[in-house]
């Protein structure tokens, strides 16, 4: 009887501890609940890489299209480019393997040995196709997908570039010739003022004023010694640095004209500037006077030590 009593006793305390340890262990799995739950998100095996992680920058396939960049290059440092557009805003702009370049009649590679990115010439208007990093932020890198132009544009360019780049004997000859009768380089006779006016916040030029430039760079071909000096202006209408803008741009379009299309030597032009408002011709409180004074001065000056020489 004691034999099956101690038995029972056991049982019974055999029991308790697995009851306790049951227990013991219900009240240990409950706080691990969270820690499962926050384990459920982990990606599994076939899950792909999370593309918010970049290392060296967005890879190809997360870039976008960008906005469309239409200018003029103004600049090109390595491997990027400045375009300046219409209003006055630069953008800077990558140029990689990738980019195409296009011109009018056909599409070139880089890699196919006909143009490459070094034919991206300064003073070339470009219209621009762009990609940008994925997120969509305005401060993104932009990279060059295509870059379009005109043929005519890059061949004007290339003979500007080459006409800087190497002197040509005539040229470099005749720029020490002049230098060395110049005395006082800034006291000059005006031979001559021509001016071409310009449509409200415009900076185009008309026919009649495109017939009018040729015209007096060939008179001031005539005359010895001669030099020419561009400046431009604006009406009172718009904000000062609008207007300064707008009068280097209208400045910057006749000397273009004169240079690439009147044959007018680059030695022979002095630094232009724009003035803006400033020596208005006419009042600007009238359609009239604001019309007048919308314009650019064309100056043919000769220097007073070498003049009537």
């Amino acid at each position: 009887m004691r034999v099956i009593s101690k038995r029972s006793g056991g049982c019974f305390l055999v029991a308790l501890l697995a009851v306790s340890a049951s227990g013991g262990a219900s009240a240990q799995q409950q706080p691990q609940q969270p820690e499962q739950q926050q384990a459920q998100p982990q990606p599994q095996q076939d899950s792909p890489p999370d593309s918010n992680v970049v290392v060296y920058g967005p890879a190809p396939a997360a870039m976008t299209a960008g906005p469309e960049v239409k200018g003029v290059i103004a600049a090109r440092n390595g491997d990027k480019i400045k375009v300046k557009a219409a209003d006055g805003t630069s953008v800077i702009i990558a140029v990689n393997d990738a980019t195409r370049i296009k011109a009018a009649g056909g599409l070139f590679g880089g890699n196919g040995g006909k143009l490459g990115a070094e034919s991206l010439l300064n003073g070339m208007p470009v219209t621009v196709k762009t990609l940008q990093s994925g997120d969509g932020q305005s401060g993104a890198d932009l990279v060059a997908s295509q870059i379009s132009f005109r043929k005519n544009d890059l061949k004007t360019a290339a003979m500007i570039r080459n006409a800087t780049d190497q002197r040509f004997d005539e040229q470099t000859a005749a720029t020490e010739s002049l230098r060395g009768r110049l005395g006082d380089i800034d006291k000059y006779n005006i031979k001559g003022t021509t001016n071409v006016h310009f449509d409200t916040g415009k900076a185009e030029l008309s026919e009649q004023d495109k017939a009018q430039l040729c015209s007096t760079a060939s008179s001031a071909e005539g005359t010895e010694n001669a030099l020419i000096l561009v400046v431009g202006y604006t009406d009172s209408t718009g904000t000062d640095d609008v207007n300064q803008q707008l009068s280097e741009k209208r400045a910057s379009r006749v000397i273009n004209y004169l240079q690439q299309k009147c044959g007018w030597k680059p030695y022979r032009m002095l630094t232009p500037t724009g003035m803006a408002t400033a020596d208005p011709l006419a009042s600007n409180d009238t359609d009239e006077g604001k019309a007048q004074n919308r314009r650019v001065a064309v100056n043919i000056l000769v220097s007073k030590s070498v003049d009537d020489l």
